[in-house]
Parts: structure tokens; sequence; C-alpha cells
């Protein structure tokens, strides 16, 4: 067996046409080709699933009963193997507490660091606050005392809330003691001292009392016995009075506590910093930074309208009714001389506040008691907001909730500012920043502040191992090009190319040698900028001594690789074979290869010779200041193909998920829901259709495939309940859907799979024994139409199904739109879950292309060319220029330049990302973009255009 290779002999998974190959090892690979050509069937279908199958099975039958068995990939054998890791883009985590830090492990080192060597300040500006030994308080003691100074040690008591002061005072003086402190007057414990049991008081044992004399050595050790004791009583803290010198106070404490006003900070641990556990969270928001609130721009949509016309929609079907509700929010009405007939725009702040939050006083109101008396009474009333709020809490029905719901949002927090920690944690400071200050700088900004950390020698010493961790973790992470992301980021907003980096640059922190890693475009949502500082993170993984296998498309990736791997020719059926393999040289000189041609230039993605002028017709937004964009106008020609470009993190998906998405959808569909931050938009009635095309699957379940989301399947399944054999049989058009009873398998109930619960091993899915997979019964599958039954024609492909329905058009022409996407190698049946997220968005699109166009509609699209071969791209953009010459407006987010290129219209953002971005740099045609300084997008734009 060789050392230095990986061989793979007889690869069938999926489309994989009994596949031979050999990699070298300790190598950066790349797998190449069209989408769905076999990349990832080879890669992490083959190699990573049968790596991971043999780490498994080299585990103790205990340890495997906890895993999750991997069935063994169909491939006669693989040599040379390594253990594999596979880092993938599946976003890092959906749980709203996880954020940068936190999946990082980051946030975990800080917290150390923090708990260690943090310096706490008092929350009511009293400045620094220190600990004392007992040690410590005598010598400070030494020091401001003066000769014969008579002193009273006092420990301020803490006193159980269950008991009463008469029971503290009797256990005190059965303890020794003779005298207390009340609110600064000494008392004796054997006279009888009234307090007021529900008054807060003061109280402070008087632990001694003496005269100080500097060389008596014996007194010195009484004081230390003194404060030794009352430390005792007191929670840490001991005072120092001097009743006749000074008449001053002095409070000393073994713990963190304000010498001025007592505000005491407990042992500084990793717990206190973290939001996830009780000692450290904010308790308003319980360390989620966030509140639900009742939002008013969901409770007054339109504050054009009078509250009569329905301004406010929570009261809009109740005006002028009997409902109590309405009543009581009436007498608030007229109490602040609120008009219901005057637009809620014109009315003054406090008015509007009072509607929403309540009155400000108590107001009268007339009671009815049940008896049928009437009385007047006086209240506060509450507002819509306050209202809703309420019911939103104090409501069991989930629908109830649901109901109230849609007037709230998600608001920061106004008791931590949406830091997640409470005052105890946020007053503990390091170089004037507290944790939550620290976690919101950027990775790059955060890196330079370690790196001019300054500490004491003391420090130093205790932090120099978790300071050498964090530097280490956080230089990975601006490696792989995730220098404008802050640490306080949720990890939900990851993008998959994100989450992704994030896995690799952890992968990287740990050193591992002699591993197999096996990586899904990395690229993804990746500026060029950037590219660089990813290939030499993945250079650096090899050079540890590790095999990587990168599916890939980027061209700069390729160049940079080892060893290239083309697979092919076409996709689906028409691939799973090796087209051509070698250097970057040996495929750019290989004319069997349609990545080598593209790479050669032989084949390019043309520029327009001409731009399209648009249909005169625009949408303007002025002033964004959502997220990091800062107050910028922006203006979208309609009747264009216009791409947002701009490095990551400069405020791309903000201004188009956000601002431009959420905002017409209110402006247009009137839909209740909070839209980015922008001051007017204007032209939106130049559009009467915004349609949001994501790569999210198109079904999550096995009953979801092509031909029902196309609505195909209608089609076909009218043409067999046309046949006179169903006629014969009776079978109308329901017999032919796998979705409900009658033509289909009752065992499977038309999934064509059984899922057998193993318990602990989770669920195993197999072929329908009954069915053998075909879905139908067998009465369904004996009506066939042209010789082919309903399952045959699932199994068939677009290419097949284009041709064996060429002569009913209803069918033909949807299934020539799937081809004009680029999709003619998949099934009409294919399970949805198996479509990659490119091949979603074509099937998508291509629904899209079927319907009759009004041409004006906006088409938003989110870096449709992911996972996308150069080749594919160039289908892509035929697709959506159709869409576009149909006057429709396609606005779309991308990096990939042969597709930027091809832009009528370009808004250009950054410089950089995060807080360095939002701004608008450039703005026109390519050619336009790519002369202007300052643009990184132009630098390399450039280039392209040029070619």
């Amino acid at each position: 067996m060789s050392l230095d290779k990986i061989i793979v002999k007889g690869a069938r998974e999926h489309n994989l046409k009994n596949v031979d190959i050999e990699l070298p090892k300790n190598k950066l690979i790349v797998f190449t080709g069209l989408s769905g050509s076999g990349k990832s069937s080879l890669a992490f279908n083959t190699i990573y699933a049968e790596g991971e199958r043999r780490y498994i099975e080299s585990l103790s039958s205990f340890s495997r009963q906890f895993l999750k068995s991997v069935e063994k990939p169909d491939v006669d054998d693989i040599e040379g193997l390594s253990p594999a890791i596979s880092i993938d883009q599946k976003t890092t985590s959906h749980n709203p507490r996880s954020t940068v830090g936190t999946t990082t492990e980051i946030h975990d080192h800080l917290r150390l660091l923090f708990a260690n060597v943090g310096t706490p300040y008092c929350v009511n500006g009293h400045g620094q606050i220190k600990s004392s030994s007992i040690k410590e308080i005598v010598n400070t003691i030494k020091v401001e005392t003066q000769e014969d100074d008579q002193i009273f040690i006092l420990s301020p008591v803490v006193r159980d809330k269950k008991g009463t002061h008469k029971d503290l005072f009797s256990r005190l003086q059965r303890e020794g003691f003779i005298r207390v402190q009340v609110d600064g007057e000494i008392k004796l414990l054997e006279d009888e001292i009234e307090l007021e049991q529900n008054k807060r008081h003061d109280i402070d044992i008087v632990v001694d009392r003496l005269i100080y004399k500097a060389n008596d050595e014996e007194l010195q050790s009484r004081i230390f016995s003194a404060i030794e004791v009352g430390l005792t009583y007191s929670n840490g803290l001991i005072k120092i009075f001097y009743p006749k010198s000074t008449g001053a106070t002095r409070l000393f404490s073994t713990k963190y506590s304000c010498s001025v006003c007592g505000f005491i900070i407990p042992n500084l641990e990793p717990n206190l910093f973290s939001f996830n556990k009780k000692s450290g969270a904010c308790e308003t928001c319980a360390g989620l930074g966030v509140n639900l609130e009742a939002d008013p721009s969901l409770m007054i949509p339109d504050p054009s309208l009078s509250i009569n016309n329905g301004g406010i929609l929570y009261y809009k079907n109740l005006v002028g009714s009997q409902n109590i509700e309405w009543q009581r929010f009436k007498k608030l009405c007229d109490y602040y001389l609120v008009d219901l007939n005057q637009p809620i725009s014109t009315l003054k702040q406090k008015q509007i506040d009072m509607l929403l939050w309540g009155s400000d006083e108590p107001i009268e109101i007339s009671i009815e008691s049940s008896s049928g008396n009437k009385f007047n009474q006086f209240n506060y009333i509450e507002g819509v907001g306050s209202l809703i709020e309420r019911r939103y809490v104090e409501t069991k029905s989930e629908e109830n909730r649901k109901y109230y719901g849609k007037y709230m949002t998600s608001k920061v927090c106004k008791t931590c500012d949406g830091k997640r920690l409470n005052e105890i944690a946020l007053s503990v400071k390091l170089n004037e920043l507290s944790i939550a200050d620290f976690v919101e700088l950027t990775i790059e900004e955060g890196l330079e502040f370690l790196l001019n950390l300054k500490l004491s020698e003391q420090q130093e010493k205790i932090a120099s191992l978790v300071l050498n961790q964090l530097l280490s973790r956080i230089s990975f992470l601006n490696e792989v090009g995730l220098n404008y992301l802050t640490l306080s980021r949720s990890a939900t907003t990851l993008s998959g190319g994100e989450s992704q980096r994030i896995r690799l640059a952890k992968q990287l922190g740990s050193k591992l040698s002699g591993v197999l890693y096996v990586l899904d475009e990395p690229s993804i949502g990746l500026h060029q900028r950037d590219n660089d500082k990813l290939i030499a993170t993945l250079k650096k993984l090899r050079d540890l001594g590790n095999t990587l296998i990168v599916v890939e498309h980027d061209e700069d990736t390729m160049k940079e690789a080892d060893w290239i791997v083309d697979i092919g020719p076409g996709a689906g059926i028409h691939g799973g074979e090796i087209v051509s393999q070698g250097t970057y040289k040996d495929i750019c000189n290989d004319d069997n290869s349609l990545t080598g041609r593209y790479l050669s230039k032989k084949e390019m993605v043309p520029v327009p010779k001409k731009r399209r002028g648009g249909n005169g017709k625009k949408l303007e937004i002025t002033e964004i200041t959502e997220n990091n964009l800062k107050k910028i106008d922006v203006t979208i020609p309609l009747g264009k193909f216009v791409t947002i470009t701009g490095v990551s993190g400069s405020g791309k998906s903000t201004l188009v998920e956000e601002v431009i998405y959420k905002g017409l959808r209110k402006e247009i569909n009137k839909e209740l829901i909070r839209a980015g931050k922008y001051k007017k938009m204007k032209g939106s009635e130049n559009i009467d259709k915004i349609i949001y095309v994501s790569q999210d699957p198109i079904g999550k379940t096995p009953r979801s495939n092509p031909a029902t989301y196309t609505g195909v399947f209608d089609d076909i399944r009218d043409l067999f309940a046309e046949i006179s054999e169903s006629k014969i049989r009776g079978y109308k058009k329901g017999r032919f859907s796998f979705n409900v009873p009658g033509g289909r398998c009752d065992t499977c109930q038309g999934d064509g799979i059984v899922r057998v619960d193993m318990q602990f091993l989770g669920f195993v899915e197999v072929i329908c024994e009954t069915c053998e997979g075909k879905r139908y019964n067998d009465e369904t599958l004996q009506v066939k139409y042209k010789g082919k039954n309903i399952w045959d024609v699932l199994s068939m492909t677009v290419d097949e199904a284009v041709q064996f329905f060429e002569n009913v058009p209803k069918i033909k022409d949807k299934l020539d739109t799937i081809l004009a996407v680029g999709l003619g190698y998949i099934k009409l049946g294919q399970n949805a879950k198996t479509l990659s997220g490119g091949e979603a968005q074509r099937v998508k699109l291509s629904t899209y292309l079927l319907k009759k166009q009004t041409g004006k509609t906006l088409f938003l699209l989110d870096e449709p060319t992911t996972g996308l071969h150069i080749d594919d791209v160039k289908r892509l953009i035929s697709v959506l220029d159709i869409l576009v010459d149909q006057g429709n407006t396609v606005l779309t987010i991308e990096h990939n330049l042969d597709f930027i290129k091809v832009s009528d219209y370009i808004i250009d953002l950054g410089p950089e990302g995060g807080s360095g971005g939002g701004q608008v740099l450039a703005t026109g045609t390519p050619e336009q973009v790519a002369e202007v300084n300052g643009s990184y997008t132009a630098k390399y734009l450039k280039e392209y255009l040029n070619d």
C-alpha cells in the first residue's frame, strides 16, 4: 500500500461511474467541474464518508453505541486514507446565545483573562475598586492613625431576612458582643433596642474599641484578630471608625468593594463574565441582549391615518364599539386632547407616547359595579403598547401569543444596552475596556488591542498562557479573511462561507498533522481582496503535513493548488467521470477539460457590447442607517441587471435583505414587518412584485421534487388520467399522486422509503420492500403512456422527459424552462434534499420563466453563483437576461467578477467590512466603476474587463 497516495478504486456513489483515481497526499487538491458533475459525491460522500466510517469502526462497541452509524459508501476500496475532517458550509448554530466569540471559544479565554487580571471599577463613578488582605488593612491603619487615637473596629452585619432585629441582637449578645452601632449611633446590646422591622437600618457590630499605640505589638495582634473576627459576620467588609479625632469611617474589603459607596463585586471568576450563567447575565434580558417589545412601527404602520380610520392597527376593528379596552383607550385619548379624526403623524410627541405607553398620571374613570351602582375611580390607563406587552406575557394560548407577537419585535435591552451582562461584570475592565466592549471590536481591532495590552509584571505572569491562546485564535480568524467580524456577532447571522472559515481557523489553531481535510467551497462570500488570506491559510494547513481536498470553482484557488481534478464532462447522468487531472498548467492545456478551456480563456463569459438603458424609472431610498450603513442614499435604476458589490461585511446583505426587500414588502404588500432603518423610499409604485430567490431547498421532505415544485407534475398526472386505461378503471388525477391515499403505496405512504427506529442509533432509511422504492401500488403502475408508467416518468431526467413529451406542448414548455437554466441532468422526481443550493435556486428561477411577466417585478438574489462552475454561471446569466429583457429588474449581491462584468449597473459598498464599511464608493456601469480609486472591486474588475 502506497503511503504517499490516496487510492480510490471503483467509486459509484450517486452519479460516479466506477471511478478509479490516485491523489497525492500532503498536497492542496482542488476538485472542480460543472454543478452536479459528482465533485461532492467523490469528495464528501465517498472519501470523507469512508474515512469517518473507518474511524467509528475503530472505536469500542461501547463508544459506537453513542454515535450515529455511517453506511459504507459505494466504493470497492480506498487505500492510504488518513483520519478525515469535514469543513462544510452548514451554519454554525441556530442558538440566539451563540456568537462568534462563543463558537470559536475565544469568549471562554476572554473570561479567564478578565477574571484573573481585570480591574473592577465602581458603577457609581468612584473609580477603581481594590481588595485588601487583613495584613494590608492593618498596615493602612498604621499609616492613617495618629498616636493615642481612639478607633472602633466595626463589622457591617449581614442580617438573615427571615429573622427579626431582636433575634439578631440576642444572638450577637450570646456570642459575646457588647455593643452595636445602629444608623451611626452606639447602643448596648443589653438595652432594649427598638427598630422598625420593615425599615432598612445600617447595623455594625462593635468588634473592639481601643486606643492606638504604634509600638505596641500586642495591640497590633489584637487589631488583626478583631478584623479577622469581624470579617466572618460581614461578608468580607470591615469599618474603622475614628469617633474622637475626625469622626470619619474608613471602609475596607477583603473582596472588591468601593470605599465610598460600598458597591461590592463578588470574587472575580470566569462565570461572572458569562451571559449564559445567572451570575453574569443581565437580569432583564437573561443574557440575550434583546427583549421582545411592542414596536410603534408595527402598531402604527401608516401614521398618515387617524385613529378613527384605523391608524392604530390593534384598535382598527374596535373603533366606536362598547369594547372595554376601546372605551378605556378612548378615555386616554380624551384626557390628552387627542382628536380621533386627526392624522397620528400630526399629533404632539407626548400625545403619541401616551397613546403607546399609557398615562403618566392617574385618570378618573367611571366604574360600574356588579350591582349596577356607578362610582368614579382614579387609575393609570395603559397605552396600546403596554397593553400588548402585558397580554403577550399573561396569555397561555399559543394562538394569542402569535396574535400579540405580530405587533412586537426584538429590541436592544435597555438595562444592559445589548451587552448581555449585568453591571457587576461590566464594571471589570482591562485597559479601560470591559469584556462587552472588547467583543464589540472587529477581529482586526481586537488583535491590535491585545498586542498593545499594558499589564504589570505580575499580571503578565498570570495572563501569559491565556493571552497566547487568545492571540493565536484571533490571528487565525484574521488570516482567513474574517477581520471585519466582531466577536459579539450572532452565529445565526453568519453566512455558510463565514461559518466554514471560522471552523477552518479552529482547525488551523489545533495544529494537527496527518489529517485529511475535505472543504466545500471555502471562498464563498469572500471578496477577491481577501482570497489571498484564505489561500495562505489552506497552504499553512497543508504545510503542517495534512492533505486538503477542496471542492472549488475559484480560479485563484486553482492557480495555487498542487493538484486539480476536473470531474464531468457534464452534470448528473452526464457526469461522474474524471475528465482531467494534473497541475494548473496541465488542466489549461487539456482541451477535453471544460474548466481548462475557461481557465486558458479559450472560452469566456463575454462582456456585453451594449449595456441596457432601463425603463427610465428608479427606486430611491434615502438616509439608510441600518447596522453599519452610514446614512447612505441608494438609487436603483429599474429595468436593468443591477449588482451590489463590496468586500465581505461592507453592508450588502443589510441593504438588500433588511432595507430593500423588507422595505418594499411594507410599502407594496403593506405587510406588518420591521424593515431596516431609512428615511424615505420613493418609486415603489413602479414595482408590483418582489421575489426573493434564495438558495434554500425547494422542499424539506422526500415528497418534494423538481416536478412538483415547478407544477409540471400536475400536467403529467392530468395526461395519465386521460389515458383510456385510466378511464376504464375509473382513475382520476388523484390516483397518480403519491401524497394522497389511493394510488400510492400504503406501506411507505408514497415516500418510497421506510424509516426504521434504531433507538439510540437514530433512524435508518431503507427502500420500501412493497413498492421497491417506486412509491405507487401495482395497480397504478399498470397504467402506461407510451410504454412508461408514472414512476418511469419521475425517474426520467429533464433531458429525457423533453424528448418523451415533445408532442405535449403544455408539459414540454415547462420542461424547456428547467432545461434553459441548465438543469437537464436532474431527475423529475429527484428528492429536493439532494439538490445543491445553486440547483434549488435555478429550479425556482425556472418557475418564474414560466409565468407571464408584467415587466414590473423586482428579483432579488444573494450570491446566485454559489456552487456554480463558470459554465453554469454563463448559463445563469442568460436566464437572468431573459427576465430583465421582459422589463423586470434583477438585483443581486455578488463577488464573482464574470457575473459582475455583465451587469448593467453596479453599486459598490465599502471601503472595508464592519464598522469600516457602510458607504457607497461607486455607482454606474462596470466600466465606470472600474475607474474609481479607493474601491477594491474596481481594482479587480478592471482586469476582467480588459481580458
